[in-house]
Parts: structure tokens; C-alpha cells; sequence
């Protein structure tokens, strides 16, 4: 998991499906909360809360898993809606690999 930048970006429909196909994670705050969207090691992509950690300290799913970005973008992850279609209400912030 990256560190959220401080600094948001611009993403809407296509832009935001090409942003995940490319970086992998993203930083999405909607409605008071705050998520981290990511793939896990290129096979499935899921939703985090980014307020709940489990026993790792890792983000804790919120979304069942989907295997492609354009299942990712339907799927209704947000009390029933898909991330294509509160995209226009979230503000977005990059994921930055911390180093180790």
C-alpha cells in the first residue's frame, strides 16, 4: 500500500481506467471517506476503506474482488453504485511508493 499524496487529480471515466491500468492504486475520498482502490499483484482489483485496518495494519476490503478495470469501474462497490458513477463527485490523490 502507498502513502496518499497530498495533492489531487483530475480523473474521470476513461482517464480513470487508464490511471489504474497503469499505476495500479489510487486514493479516492467520496462523502466523507476515504478509500484506496488497487489491484493485487495484477490479478484482482478491489475497494479498501482506508479508515478500518486488520490485524496486518492493512486496509480492509470493502468490495468483492473483480478480475478486470472495466469490472472494477461497474461494479457496485459504494451502497450499490459503481465507482463510473461516483467518480464525478470523488476528488482522487496518487499512491506513492514509500521507500523501504
Amino acid at each position: 500500500m502507498g502513502k496518499k499524496a497530498s495533492d489531487p487529480i483530475d480523473l474521470q471515466g476513461e482517464a480513470l481506467a487508464n490511471y489504474l491500468r497503469t499505476n495500479h492504486s489510487i486514493y479516492m475520498d467520496l462523502v466523507g471517506a476515504s478509500y484506496y482502490l488497487t489491484d493485487v499483484n495484477d490479478h484482482y482489483w478491489r475497494v479498501q476503506d482506508t479508515a478500518q485496518l486488520n490485524d496486518k495494519g492493512h486496509y480492509v476490503d470493502v468490495s468483492e474482488p473483480v478480475a478486470t478495470v472495466s469490472e472494477f469501474m461497474a461494479a457496485p462497490a459504494f451502497d450499490g453504485r459503481s465507482l463510473a458513477e461516483v467518480a464525478e463527485q470523488a476528488t482522487f490523490f496518487p499512491s506513492i511508493k514509500e521507500d523501504a
